[in-house]
């Protein structure tokens, strides 16, 4: 039996994503296809080889190395990795801001590293004072977020990688979600921007690409061979990947979004999810909501827990921030139509709620 497609007209909270239709397309005609194998499958080695590059020029970084993963998760787990495999230490630390993605416990928990986990500044970014004070001589990895899943917030990253670098630690960021956007705003971010080793930015979410389709990139190719495996069964003499087989449809549907939409088609898309988020922050706070302005296209606001319930009630695909907000992500597929129906809704459960019914 088919099931029916995921039907996108009322998902609010997402950080994935309707695929672009030329990415729907290669992903169907690469189903087959493992990059994992690349002297078996050397077609879709070759495209993981020109998304990376093109990866690079979103990121700006020359000459970049790097994979597509199944998502940030892999990516994030994969620079802890790196990190703690050239580390000398026999106590390696990460040190992260409370704003970074739960990937990184999970990587912690995996390697066995020690994870310190620091404050946040009143907007929600990286306190580079806590940071430094969280560093030591075990401090094998820094990481900063460009673009958090709760606020869509970007971390000062030329800041956290001098300290990192003072402390002889690799520095990452996580630009997961952020990476599709950034590139037209005036944030500094980059591998351009600071001296950061490596980055997760995943194409399958702002970039339009079909899942799995994440990316993990390195300013120095020589920094993958922490992770490198003998791969003797293979054709390849070595693995780097977490995984072993991956999907050639996401590198190829990666590869397809990338070609049509960088770099004209993503500003149209960031500028337009920027609008929308914008509005809704508005249409919110004049709503009666405390609401956290949009610094990139993410809006989060306060209700109460009856209000949001009802809104899931209506079928509205939402989620919440750790301190109870609800949060609306901007992807390409929220129109502003949806958000003129969100809003209604809001407007009438809120009043609802007020008269203390349902």
């Amino acid at each position: 039996m088919r099931g029916q497609p995921q039907d996108f007209d009322r998902v609010l909270s997402s950080m994935c994503t309707e695929p672009h239709p030329a990415a729907r397309e290669a992903a169907e005609r690469f189903l087959a296809t493992n990059p994992g194998d690349p002297a078996t499958y050397q077609s879709v080695a070759d495209l993981e080889t020109e998304v990376v590059e093109m990866l690079g020029d979103v990121v700006g970084v020359a000459d970049p190395s790097g994979y597509v993963a199944s998502g940030g998760t892999e990516a994030n787990i994969q620079a802890v990795r790196m990190a703690r495999n050239r580390a000398v230490t026999q106590t390696p630390n990460v040190v992260v801001p409370e704003s970074a993605h739960f990937s990184f416990k999970k990587a912690a928990d995996v390697l066995g590293v020690e994870l310190r986990v620091t404050s946040l500044e009143d907007d929600y970014t990286a306190d580079v004072g806590a940071v430094e004070r969280f560093c030591d001589e075990d401090t094998v990895l820094v990481v900063g977020v460009a673009g958090s899943t709760e606020y869509g917030r970007v971390d000062p990253i030329p800041e956290l990688a001098a300290v990192g670098h003072e402390y002889g630690a690799l520095v990452h960021v996580d630009a997961a979600w952020g990476g599709f956007v950034l590139p037209f705003t005036d944030h500094d971010w980059s591998f351009a921007d600071a001296s950061i080793d490596t980055m997760t930015i995943d194409p399958h979410k702002m970039g339009q690409a079909a899942i799995p389709a994440g990316g993990l990139l390195a300013r120095d190719a020589e920094l993958f061979d922490a992770l490198a495996v003998d791969t003797p069964y293979l054709e390849s003499a070595s693995q780097a990947t977490l995984t072993g087989t991956r999907s050639g449809a996401g590198v190829a549907s990666a590869h397809a979004a990338l070609r049509a939409l960088w770099p004209d088609g993503y500003r149209e898309a960031s500028q337009r999810a920027q609008a929308n988020a914008e509005w809704l922050a508005d249409a919110l706070a004049a709503a009666g909501l405390n609401v956290v302005d949009p610094e990139l296209p993410l809006v989060a606001a306060s209700v109460t827990d009856e209000a949001f319930e009802a809104l899931r009630e209506r079928e509205w695909r939402l989620s919440r921030t750790s301190d109870g907000e609800l949060r609306v992500v901007c992807m390409p597929h929220v129109t502003r139509e949806m958000l003129e129906s969100f809003v209604a809704d809001v407007e009438s459960v809120t009043a609802t709620v007020a008269r203390g019914g349902r």
